[in-house]
């Protein structure tokens, strides 16, 4: 009796293990994730890309009202209309804030993503990570993927093939799941 409730209860065990095994295996093929060719390395030198527009529009107020003010590197930036602004020849100009540029508060718009088991904050196409108490400016992992684009982002052509630019950020257009997506595919390096 007792050797006939150990095999029966070893069965039993494996008959579960293997049925568990199973339907784990067959959960992880559910991503519906379409990529397309890539030809874009991780660090793309900038000679390589070309701007299907060739003068890039430059945003400049007269005035910034309720703004912040944003010291970073002995420089003064200016927060207002959630972005970051720069100031030249009495007027502001629009920027992507730099890699190493921090900030105390994440801007109001700002949307979590996690890649690579690393939370990510992007906001207007620039991307932080939180160091201590404070939110520093990165270059995303390859791979990491976004659902819209700032406003102001630039079409470029690398290799014959179109892509979006913002922030020296490459993204192709991506399918996931149906909806509409962006994944970085490369850095432009700039010399």
């Amino acid at each position: 009796m007792k050797l006939f409730l150990k095999t029966y209860g070893i069965a039993a065990l494996l008959l579960v293990s293997f049925t568990a095994q199973t339907t784990a295996q067959s959960r992880r093929s559910t991503n519906n994730k379409v990529v397309v060719k890539k030809t874009v390395s991780r660090r793309i030198p900038s000679t390589r890309v070309t701007y299907k527009k060739k003068q890039r529009k430059v945003v400049a107020v007269r005035n910034l009202p309720n703004r912040t003010v944003v010291r970073n590197n002995g420089q003064n930036y200016y927060y207002a209309n959630n972005r970051f602004y720069t100031q030249s020849r009495g007027r502001y100009i629009v920027i992507a804030p730099k890699i190493g540029f921090r900030i105390k508060v994440l801007p109001t718009n700002y949307r979590k993503i996690r890649f690579n088991n690393r939370n990510y904050y992007t906001a207007n196409g620039v991307f932080y990570i939180q160091i201590n108490n404070e939110y520093e400016v990165v270059d995303p992992e390859i791979g990491t993927i976004v659902y819209e684009l700032p406003e102001d982002y630039e079409k470029v052509v690398i290799d014959n093939q179109t892509y979006y630019e913002y922030a020296n950020i490459i993204y192709e257009k991506i399918q996931v799941d149906g909806t509409r997506a962006y994944e970085v595919i490369g850095i432009v390096e700039m010399k």
